[in-house]
């Protein structure tokens, strides 16, 4: 996996290299600001990118920004967002600018090296992996604007699986995670796909899309 990192601090630039390196990865650029970064993608064509929503000089929205250029520009390259703090509007920004391979993920929640890699694989294949407080968050600020489609129209139970699916979780996951079998989740998950009206088609990330749609960008 190529993965291309913008963090302007230094002390976490250099340590997600070293940590990365050592289990296999192929870190191809690691820079400190947004044109920086640019650069690095038209240059190295990374699976995914890493990227702080803050970033020089003005560390407000530059990362947000640069993720949805590099979007623009090669569409194909996988985003993760890393952030100390979860920014609603930054991370619908995100989603909106499109389906395939999204992350946002809280810095001081990431304990395990190994899950993070896990996070970045999923990213770089074209899903998702959101933090549980951000799907939180964005599904609540959807509530709050009365936008009661697609998501209110999920039983209890689909929600549930509907939230971990947001997080990427795998259906082995979600079974262990709920205490029902794999079976069972895949009646829940076919039941969203439709009161979402995602049907079969090849090239489509329904997961993806079911994740848009439940948190209201897509």
């Amino acid at each position: 996996m190529r993965i291309v990192i913008a963090e302007d601090t230094a002390i976490l630039r250099d340590g997600l290299v070293q940590l990365l390196a050592a289990r296999g990865q192929d870190v191809v650029a690691a820079v400190g600001d947004a044109a920086a970064l640019l650069a690095a993608a038209d240059e190295h064509r990374p699976d995914v990118a890493v990227v702080d929503v803050r970033l020089p000089p003005d560390h407000t929205d530059e990362g947000v920004r640069a993720a949805a250029e590099l979007r623009r520009r090669h569409p194909e390259v996988g985003i993760l967002m890393f952030s100390q703090y979860v920014e609603a509007r930054f991370a619908t920004d995100l989603l909106a600018h499109g389906s395939r391979g999204v992350g946002y993920l809280l810095k001081e929640r990431v304990v395990d090296i190994d899950d993070f890699v896990d996070a970045l694989n999923r990213v770089a294949a074209g899903g998702t992996a959101l933090d549980p407080e951000v799907v939180t968050q964005l599904v609540g600020a959807n509530r709050r604007a009365e936008q009661p489609e697609p998501a209110d129209t999920l039983t209890p139970r689909e929600a549930e699986v509907m939230a971990l699916m947001a997080e990427g979780r795998t259906n082995a996951a979600i079974s262990a995670k709920l205490v029902i079998g794999e079976r069972a989740v895949e009646k829940h998950i076919a039941g969203i796909f439709a009161k979402f009206d995602l049907p079969p088609a090849e090239g489509d990330h329904r997961r993806v899309l079911a994740v848009l749609r439940y948190l209201g960008v897509g």
